[in-house]
C-alpha cells in the first residue's frame, strides 16, 4: 500500500549546498502519490532555482509573503491547514534556531508556526557546525515541542561528507515519511482505554493522600495511539495537562473508586487498556471529614485501608482478544517485582522504570523503560517521554495485530 498517495505535503527548502537533493526529494514524493507544495528561503534560492522546483511540482514556489508579480498574499495560514506533513529538508542550523525559538523573520520559519501537521526535519550542515551545543540544544527544543528529526542512520563518523550532519538520501527521507502514514493507521478501528496522572483521596476539603505523578507518560501514550488511528478514552486524574487530539475522550476523575469506575466501563468495550496512572494504594478508613480538621492536638492518628486495585480487577475482567498493559514503578529488585506483578494482575506486558535511573519517573520529560511480558524483557534507553510512548504502542500494536 502506497502511504503517500494523495497526501498534501509542505516542502521547506533552506539555504544549504544540500538543496539541490531537495529536487530529488520532491520528485521522489510526487511519484509516490503526493501532492507538493515548496517553500523556500530567500538564502535557499541562491543554491536551487524556484523555476527548477515549480517545473517538477507544477506549483509555484513559495518564498515571500507577498507575490512579486501582482502583490497575492500568500497565507502560511492556509498553507498550514492544508497539509497533512511539513517537510523541512535541508534545514540548516539558522533555520533550526529560527524554529527552536520563534523567529518568524520568512515565509518558511512563520508556515512552520502556523502548521497544524506533523512536521519533519532533515538537518543538513557541517559536522562542526551539527555537534555545536547550541545546534544539539535547538534540536532537542524542536523533539519537544513533538518534531520528528531526521538523520542519517550512520555507525562512525568517517569525515565531513559520510556522517552526522550530512542531509540524509531522498529515499530514505521518503521512507520516513511512508513510515509515519502507516503507522497513523497502524490502530485504525481499535479502541484503547488509558489511565493517566494520580488518584487524590480525600482526609478533608483542603487535604489528600496523593502522589508526584505528573500525568505525562499517560498522556504521551494517548495522544501516540489517537495519532495511529485509535479511538482513545483517557481517564485521567487531577493534571495540568491537556489533550490535543480529536480521537481522544477524556473523563477526569479524582480518587481511585473513581477511577476504577470508568476504567472497568471503558475497558469493556475496549480492544486494550494501557493502565499508566500512579494509583494511591490507600484510602482513609472513615468518610472525608466536611470540615478542615484544626491543629487541636500533638498528633493525629488517621486510618487507612486498601483502594481497590485497577490493575488486578481489570485483569480478571479481561476477555479472549483483550489486551493489557501496566506500570511498575520500583526501587529494589526492579525486575523481579514487576514479573510478579504481570503474572499477578494478568497482564499481558508491563512496563518497568525505576527511581534510581536519573531521568526516570515523575515531575520529568524522559523515561527509562524496560518492557517485559511472558517471554522476557527489552530494556530501551533515556528517551523523551514522547519516544518512549512511541515504544511502549510499537509493542502494544505488535501484538494486537
Amino acid at each position: 500500500m502506497n502511504t503517500l498517495q494523495g497526501k498534501k505535503i509542505v516542502l521547506g527548502i533552506t539555504g544549504s549546498i544540500a538543496a539541490y537533493k531537495a529536487a530529488v526529494l520532491a520528485r521522489t514524493l510526487i511519484k509516490k502519490g503526493a501532492e507538493v507544495q515548496i517553500v523556500i528561503t530567500p538564502a535557499g534560492k541562491e543554491f536551487i532555482t524556484p523555476i527548477t522546483l515549480s517545473a517538477l511540482t507544477s506549483k509555484p514556489v513559495v518564498s515571500e509573503f507577498f507575490s512579486q508579480r501582482d502583490g497575492t498574499w500568500h497565507s502560511h495560514v492556509d498553507l498550514g491547514l492544508w497539509a497533512d506533513a511539513m517537510l523541512i529538508a535541508p534545514a540548516t542550523a539558522s533555520t533550526i534556531g529560527k524554529m527552536a525559538n520563534g523567529v518568524a523573520d520568512n515565509m518558511l520559519v512563520t508556515t512552520y508556526l502556523s502548521m497544524k501537521a506533523p512536521v519533519f526535519v532533515a538537518p543538513a550542515m557541517d559536522l562542526d557546525m551539527y555537534a555545536h551545543p547550541s545546534t544539539r540544544r535547538n534540536l532537542d527544543i524542536l523533539r519537544s515541542y513533538g518534531n520528528r528529526i531526521i538523520e542519517p542512520a550512520t555507525g562512525e563518523l568517517a569525515s565531513h561528507l559520510t556522517g552526522k550532519g550530512r542531509m540524509e538520501e531522498p529515499d530514505k527521507i521518503a521512507e520516513t515519511l511512508e513510515q509515519f502514514f502507516a503507522e497513523r493507521q497502524q490502530l485504525a478501528g481499535k479502541k484503547i482505554l488509558i489511565t493517566a496522572g494520580p488518584t487524590y483521596e480525600k482526609i478533608d476539603p483542603v487535604r489528600f493522600i496523593g502522589n508526584y505523578s505528573s500525568g505525562k507518560m499517560g498522556y504521551a501514550l494517548a495522544e501516540t495511539c489517537a495519532e495511529r488511528g485509535a479511538e482513545v478514552t483517557l481517564v485521567s486524574g487531577p493534571v495540568n495537562l491537556k489533550t490535543c487530539h480529536p480521537n481522544i475522550r477524556r473523563i477526569d476523575v479524582e480518587s481511585a473508586a473513581e477511577m476504577h469506575e470508568a476504567a472497568a466501563a471503558a475497558f469493556g468495550k475496549a480492544d486494550a487498556g494501557i493502565l499508566c496512572a500512579a494509583v494511591a494504594d490507600f484510602t482513609p478508613e472513615a468518610a472525608a471529614f466536611s470540615k478542615k480538621i484544626k491543629r487541636e492536638k500533638d498528633d493525629l492518628v488517621l486510618r487507612l485501608k486498601p483502594t481497590q486495585d485497577i490493575a488486578a480487577a481489570l485483569g480478571r475482567q479481561k476477555c479472549e482478544g483483550q489486551l493489557l498493559a501496566g506500570f511498575a514503578l520500583e526501587t529494589d529488585n526492579e525486575e523481579e517485582h514487576a514479573k510478579e506483578k504481570l503474572e499477578r494482575k494478568n497482564l499481558d506486558f508491563i512496563v518497568l522504570n525505576s527511581l534510581n535511573d536519573k531521568g526516570a519517573g515523575f515531575r520529568v520529560d524522559t523515561n527509562k523503560i524496560t518492557i517485559i511480558d511472558r517471554k522476557g524483557s527489552t530494556p530501551y534507553p533515556l528517551k523523551s517521554k514522547k519516544e518512549a510512548a512511541g515504544d511502549i504502542i510499537d509493542k502494544l500494536a505488535s501484538m494486537l495485530i
